[in-house]
């Protein structure tokens, strides 16, 4: 066997092809991988006062304007990815505000001990899910 051949992945069984190419199976991986921003985005329209003290706390300023706009940006990019349209660019709305969080919400390298850990956990499963949208920007391209 060459070594080209034995690189080459294994197909899934029937069934799995089967859930795999499911058009179904594919909208609930995009509302899971999305799930955290829609969430986060309706909780912030429901209670808009604690959205913009949140952005305070961050430091953004005016913090309205970046509520706002943090809410558009989550639900908007949400929705984009989970309908497949312009997946894309929800996805990559997305992978850039969650890279936006990391300096200004988890900013580990300026704390110390426990918290510093959590926050670089926090980083570490940001950029984590930043390469999940990268691969839903991928394969949505793929399937239009």
């Amino acid at each position: 066997m060459s070594s080209a051949t034995s690189s080459l992945p294994a197909a899934a069984p029937g069934p799995i092809a089967s859930l795999l190419e499911s058009a179904a199976f594919r909208v609930a991986a995009r509302v899971l991988l999305t799930l955290p921003f829609w969430m986060s985005g309706l909780a912030k329209l429901a209670d808009f006062g604690f959205a913009t003290a949140e952005m305070a706390m961050f430091g953004l300023i005016p913090p309205a304007a970046f509520a706002v706009a943090t809410i558009i940006t989550q639900l908007g990019g949400s929705a984009l990815v989970i309908s497949g349209r312009r997946a894309w660019l929800g996805a990559g709305a997305l992978g850039i505000f969650t890279a936006l969080t990391i300096p200004i919400a988890h900013n580990f390298w300026a704390l110390e001990g426990e918290r510093a850990m959590m926050e670089m956990f926090f980083a570490v499963e940001h950029i984590s899910v930043i390469g999940g949208l990268m691969l839903a920007a991928i394969l949505c391209h793929r399937k239009a």
